[in-house]
């Protein structure tokens, strides 16, 4: 599938080295415009025909904000991918709303992988994800929901209502107290540092639990967990002092 791209970079040899690096290694991606700020952008979007599936987007301009920019453009109906100097921030806030960011210097590997998670039109719902975006940036410890990018779309998802996560290779299932299962293409690693401040907790390589949704520690040599849905999940041997200091704290906190 060919996608129509823009690019809006204020640095001159950022812009160049994204293109060809485009060029090189994203075939399927063909840049039909591009800009270095937010009038230079807004005007950009505002030429006749200009309809892009994507846009790679530097978020500190020479004149402002992209987010002044996204503003003014909504509803926004093309996909997104931030490129943007190191910032633990920004991360979190796009992971959060599965918006794709790749970090300058840019990786080659990592720019197939956030291209290959661009969505068609159709499915890419980048005016909601920009809102999980805004909520995480302005109250970071009172978010509420989740954008996940699952193998069959985007879905947004109450934090409140996930019972547990579990990896199976590269991919996530996550569990909901509806029964619901969604499988994201993203790892387990990225949900358990985005959700530990929130009572979760990785118990075994392949299972991050939801604390508040525990039925039933069972002790022993194979010690495991009972879920509110009766799953039965195993703590390991590695993972348990760690774990039962937390189920102390949490006990505590009750």
């Amino acid at each position: 599938m060919l996608l129509n791209a823009v690019i809006i970079e204020d640095e001159r040899k950022g812009l160049i080295n994204l293109k060809q690096m485009l060029n090189l290694h994203c075939e399927d991606v063909e840049v039909i415009g591009e800009a270095d700020g937010v009038e230079s952008g807004y005007r950009l979007f505002e030429r006749g025909g200009m309809k892009p599936d994507l846009a790679f987007l530097d978020i500190n301009l020479g004149d402002g904000k992209v987010f002044q920019l996204l503003e003014r453009l909504r509803p926004i109906n093309f996909d997104i991918i931030f490129v943007t100097a190191y910032d633990q921030f920004a991360m979190k806030a796009c992971n959060y709303s599965s918006i794709g960011y790749i970090l300058k210097p840019i990786d080659p590997d990592r720019l197939v992988e956030a291209v290959s998670r661009v969505k068609p039109r159709q499915l890419a719902r980048t005016d909601e994800r920009l809102e999980i975006m805004r909520q995480y940036q302005a109250h970071p410890n009172a978010f509420e929901k989740l954008s996940v990018g699952g193998v069959d779309g985007i879905h947004f998802v109450k934090i409140r209502d996930i019972i547990r996560f579990e990896a199976e290779d590269n991919y996530t299932h996550i569990y909901l107290t509806d029964g619901q299962r969604i499988t994201a293409s993203k790892t387990i690693k990225l949900y358990e540092d985005m959700l530990a401040p929130v009572n979760f907790y990785r118990v075994h390589k392949r299972h991050v639990i939801n604390m508040n949704y525990m039925k039933k520690f069972v002790k022993g040599e194979g010690g495991y967990i009972v879920m509110d849905d009766d799953m039965r999940i195993e703590v390991s041997r590695r993972r348990r002092p760690a774990f039962m200091t937390q189920l102390r704290l949490l006990q505590d906190v009750l």
